[in-house]
């Protein structure tokens, strides 16, 4: 197999690695994302997007002249209108807001959730809302048009052929039956499906990458380009690699912006998607594979950066870890806590408005208060989906020592472990590329923390109940 590009464009950076034939990382470049104006929308940045997708390829061909793939990956909830060749629309950003009236006659209009496993979340976060809304705007806006899934927008752009996939089509778009392996009564009722290119695979080669690309970027004519998968699940993929997760009960805890916790049921379990509370953020994503795959999610990574000031995009926040853990002790003793939500609409307190109880002045207290909330938050998303057994923390939050260790300590029943926190989206592309694929370094195991927090969480859970029945 020849050297690799795995594009991960994420809602809040974009990432291009390069990877040698044995997975060994030979580059790495980033991008923060931004919201752009659309016609008449906030829009995600497809055009930006582009023009440094291109460069970086251009640059990654002058290191490695053999590259032979690219796989994209990307996050849920957008998809690009293309009509006769070029792209139309650029997704609408899925935290645009969508008018209460036609939210209210959408919602009358969807499946139910025991059959798509796709809660209704606020603003676009259902992907057949964003739809909705287009048609609502612009009458006619889809005759004739295509509806690529953001990965695929992606595969599309490198070579010009349309394709859909599972892990997109299930991440809360309300557009699929996961169990069912097919498109929604409302999708075709709208006409949805029929605008959504035929289904492939994700590792599938859609195409060589397109001849006036290969020839502007230096890149080889038969480089060949796969469909691409949704981001969490391409993170699923990757810990599944791990002896101690694959084929085994296990959630998978993929950190970012959103936190996700997938769980992979024992083999043989079916998946009941009316016992999962659709209320709280819970719902049915779909494998690489197109296996159900009961979900809970929260904006884990949006309200810590809320709330500490710091992007963890751009600062390293391994260095501090250990003053961080000291300052728990003072935490607890003063009683400081962060009650959810401060990203509304979504995760397991959907309702209730996030406040500070006692925040510190100490910038390391405050710092540790948020991450034992994280941990907290986390517990709570396990519980819906019947977490048991083990779990894997993966992204950049694994890194983050309170949370991971809290967590352990809140759930002694689980062996908690953490993987590489920067290519683990990539290294489960790459899987999907070449699945003999070993990891390069072996799961730590997570040491809970030597403090009791019972109290602690008791209070704290008392307290965001209240809050969310108080809504």
């Amino acid at each position: 197999m020849r050297s690799s590009i795995v594009l991960d464009v994420g809602k809040t950076m974009s990432k291009l690695t390069l990877w040698s034939a044995g997975g060994n990382l030979l580059a790495r470049e980033t991008r923060p994302n931004a919201r752009v104006a659309g016609l008449g929308f906030e829009a995600l940045d497809a055009g930006g997007i582009e023009e440094w997708l291109l460069e970086t390829l251009a640059a990654f061909a002058r290191l490695a002249p053999d590259i032979g793939h690219i796989l994209p990956v990307a996050h849920g909830a957008a998809a690009a209108i293309v009509r006769d060749g070029r792209l139309l629309l650029p997704p609408l950003d899925y935290e645009e807001p969508v008018p209460a009236d036609e939210r209210r006659a959408y919602d009358r209009d969807r499946d139910g959730f025991e059959r798509t496993g796709s809660p209704a979340l606020p603003h676009g976060l259902n992907l057949g809302a964003q739809l909705h809304h287009l048609e609502a705007r612009q009458p006619g806006v889809l005759e004739g048009a295509q509806i690529l899934l953001w990965p695929q927008y992606w595969a599309w752009l490198l070579s010009g052929v349309a394709a859909s996939e599972v892990t997109s089509l299930g991440c809360h778009s309300d557009l699929w039956h996961p169990v069912e392996e097919r498109a929604s009564e409302l999708a075709v009722r709208r006409g949805w499906a029929g605008r959504l290119p035929p289904l492939r695979r994700a590792g599938e080669v859609l195409g060589p990458l397109r001849p006036e690309l290969a020839r502007r970027l230096g890149l080889t004519a038969d480089l060949q380009v796969h469909a691409g998968l949704h981001d969490s699940n391409a993170a699923l993929v990757a810990a599944r690699a791990f002896p101690e997760i694959a084929e085994r009960e296990s959630t998978v805890l993929s950190t970012g912006t959103w936190f996700v916790a997938m769980r992979t049921p024992a083999p043989g379990t079916q998946v009941d998607i009316a016992a999962l509370p659709e209320a709280r953020d819970c719902l049915v994503n779909v494998d690489a594979f197109g296996r159900p795959v009961p979900s809970a999610r929260f904006m884990g990574g949006r309200e810590i950066e809320t709330l500490t000031g710091i992007d963890t995009r751009r600062i390293d926040i391994r260095p501090d870890q250990p003053s961080l853990v000291a300052a728990l002790p003072s935490v607890l003793a003063s009683g400081a806590m962060v009650l959810p939500t401060f990203a509304g609409g979504v995760g397991p307190f959907p309702n209730a408005r996030g406040r500070w109880v006692g925040m510190p002045a100490d910038q390391a207290e405050r710092r540790a208060a948020v991450s034992l909330y994280a941990a907290l938050v986390a517990e709570v998303a396990l519980g819906l989906i019947g977490t048991r057994e083990r779990i894997l923390v993966e992204g950049r939050f694994a890194e983050a020592e309170v949370f991971v260790r809290a967590l352990a300590t809140l759930r002694p029943d689980l062996a908690v472990y953490v993987a590489n926190a920067h290519n683990d989206v990539s290294f489960g592309a790459l899987r999907l590329l070449d699945p003999s694929l070993q990891p390069q370094s072996s799961l730590r195991r997570v040491e809970p923390l030597e403090l009791d927090l019972t109290a602690y969480r008791s209070r704290w859970l008392a307290a965001a109940e209240q809050l969310e029945e108080a809504a």
